[in-house]
């Protein structure tokens, strides 16, 4: 599963993304999410129209926007189905509706068991509460993928300016911290694939403390974005811990027009990085 995320700022722009969006993507693949209620409703009004269901046709965009009370944040405003699962929402009922009422009511707002256990609900929920709306996409087919990065890219807070870099990770264990030095770009199909088979083989190896070091890194695409999200609630699912450090200018810029520096554990150098998470063991090299 391929995810995509677009950070907004801009209701224009989150508007004109789904609306390209839904020319290339499944109605079921994308999610959008706004704590503003008056952004949600524009924005089913003017897709209901856009997709010739207005007046209660059938429809994922149906001029229908659902509100969601997500503790400790508030209220949420969601297109789509799965956003209940994305905020972590497991079977709770549509609760208030701008406009109309749900056509299936609670059972449209109902999780699957995988959904429940959704690896990204505190991110989405911490960029909710920076103040940005998000575009979320999610699919098997790379293709798909591809599509919904591209428009996410163009209109979304991300870097825009693409390096021919591939990606590539060194890995090392100091004390008893994984760190990985990344270089390159960390991008749909080459990045992303590599970094979450890496993360994956440390953690079945035991190895609960990962320092990303991003000093080298370039070009972060929204497929990239969704993969260090991934990591990072991955790690803390299992009960470890990631950092960031060492960010470039690129990245740095990235993470604070997205407002995911709220999000992400970022130090400035890698040494503290270590230290913070260090317990003392022998420094060593990792297979």
């Amino acid at each position: 599963m391929e995810t995509a995320i677009g950070v907004f700022a801009s209701r224009d722009r989150a508007e004109e993304a789904i609306k390209e969006l839904r020319n290339h993507v499944p109605d079921s693949s994308i999610v959008f999410l706004s704590r503003s209620e008056n952004e949600a409703a524009r924005i089913g009004k003017e897709l209901a129209v856009v997709g010739g269901i207005a007046g209660g046709g059938a429809g994922l965009y149906a001029g229908i926007v659902a509100s969601l009370l997500v503790p400790g944040l508030g209220t949420v405003f969601a297109l789509g189905a799965g956003a209940a699962a994305l905020l972590g929402l497991a079977g709770v009922g549509s609760g208030s509706v701008v406009g109309k009422a749900l056509a299936a009511d609670s059972k449209a707002m109902q999780t699957t068991p995988e959904e429940e256990c959704s690896e990204d609900t505190s991110f989405f929920r911490e960029v909710l509460r920076e103040g940005r709306s998000l575009i979320v996409v999610r699919t098997v087919s790379t293709e798909i993928a591809t599509a919904a990065c591209e428009i996410l890219d163009r209109l979304g807070l991300a870097m825009k300016d693409r390096t021919p870099t591939r990606m590539e990770i060194t890995k090392r264990l100091q004390d008893d911290v994984a760190v990985l030095a990344i270089s390159g770009r960390i991008t749909l199909g080459e990045g992303n694939v590599t970094l979450r088979e890496i993360v994956r083989e440390l953690l079945e190896q035991g190895n609960r403390k990962i320092v990303l070091n991003l000093a080298e890194v370039q070009y972060v695409d929204s497929s990239g974005i969704g993969e260090l999200v991934k990591t990072h609630t991955t790690i803390s699912n299992q009960g470890g811990k990631l950092k960031l450090s060492n960010l470039s200018s690129r990245v740095n810029d990235l993470l604070t027009i997205t407002r995911l520096s709220a999000v992400f554990d970022v130090e400035k150098e890698e040494a503290s990085a270590v230290r913070s998470l260090a317990s003392g063991a022998p420094s060593q090299a990792v297979a």
